[in-house]
């Protein structure tokens, strides 16, 4: 990196990479910081976002910061509420287009990863080692919902905007705050309670500014001085990262994996709410037979048992038909992400 700020790149690049870092971080298993990579933006950004963070605030860097906010808060907006359906209802179809998309990333950071010597290749190892850990480790783990915890969810999340490969829709789904905090920033959620969803965005918010500041700070550092490593590492952590996506899996209780199924189920038990009170709180249209069979099937379990009940997921044997699609997905997420970044080079940022 030099003392130079680069040239501005185009407007509508920009605008995109915001969109697609936006569904990037809605979704588990895709990096917003991999989409940034494959559309050339990746230490622009960085540099930018690092530069505002000490106030040290440019024209160009306000602008590009702002084009991609703009991107990232429509696709946050508009499509919230679409992944969330998608990955509950579609776990297998999903998962493997965001292997694809994810791993698209590999040779852009393979490139940037050169000359690969020993600590290129120890970095590497490290960042799979550290991912393995987080798929494997915290798994299954179900977090209070408090405003301590929304915050450091906050800033862990963040790190799916910074580093490539590390999906911060992926650490709140593992840690089952999945769909607490995305379901809450998906328009229907904000109209049905605003004040709810705004205490758990709020806090989310604020953690994830000071993750994205003091990670941008200290990536940028690291990416000066040791370039070869930091990719090396980069590329450990992305690849490591489809660990923990292994598409032949299902929820073992599906109606838990729906969150406005979940929460009808949560007023039916602990609010001993009616079936009819219950749809016309949440808008439902579940048949009394399926309300009395959730009430019967979870009576007496509390709120922290359901969730960690939606969370429990069951591998399937796939038919030969699933395999090829989920193949084929993956080829498609794969070249998406590479099609994105083609002909694209990051620029240097100033150092």
């Amino acid at each position: 990196m030099t003392d130079q700020q680069p040239a501005s790149p185009p407007l509508g690049r920009t605008f995109l990479g915001g969109v697609l870092m936006g569904l990037a971080n809605l979704v588990p298993g895709i990096s917003g910081g991999t989409m940034i990579l494959a559309v050339g933006l990746y230490e622009r950004f960085i540099g930018a976002v690092a530069d505002v963070s000490r106030l040290r605030i440019t024209r160009a860097s306000v602008i590009f910061l702002g084009v991609l906010g703009v991107g990232l808060s429509i696709a946050v907006l508009t499509l919230s509420g679409v992944a969330v359906g998608l990955v509950a209802d579609h776990r297998w179809v999903m998962y493997s287009l965001f292997i694809g998309l994810t791993l698209g990333g590999v040779p852009e950071l393979l490139r940037l990863t050169r000359p690969i010597g020993a600590p290129a290749v120890s970095a590497f190892l490290a960042g799979m080692a550290g991912m393995a850990a987080l798929a494997w480790g915290l798994s299954g783990t179900s977090l209070p919902v408090n405003m301590g915890v929304l915050v450091l969810v906050g800033a862990a999340a963040a790190s799916s905007m910074i580093l490539p490969g590390v999906s911060g829709s992926y650490v709140l789904l593992i840690v089952g705050m999945y769909d607490t905090v995305i379901g809450s920033l998906s328009a229907t959620e904000l109209r049905a309670d605003f004040t709810g969803s705004i205490k758990i965005i709020g806090p989310v918010i604020v953690g994830a500014v000071i993750g994205i500041a003091l990670l941008s700070n200290l990536l940028k550092a690291l990416l000066a001085r040791w370039s070869s490593a930091s990719h090396g590492a980069l590329l450990g952590l992305l690849c490591g990262s489809v660990f923990g996506l292994f598409p032949f899996q299902d929820a073992v209780h599906p109606e838990l994996a729906q969150r406005s199924t979940r929460k009808a189920i949560e007023a039916l038990v602990l609010e001993e709410a009616t079936n009819d009170e219950v749809r016309g709180a949440r808008g439902d249209d579940l048949a009394d037979e399926d309300l009395d069979a959730y009430r019967a099937a979870w009576s007496g379990k509390t709120k922290g048992e359901l969730k960690q009940a939606s969370l429990r997921l069951e591998r399937f044997a796939p038919a030969a038909g699933q395999i090829a699609a989920a193949i084929g997905l993956l080829l498609v997420g794969f070249a998406a992400t590479r099609a994105l970044g083609k002909g694209s080079r990051d620029q240097p940022t100033d150092g």
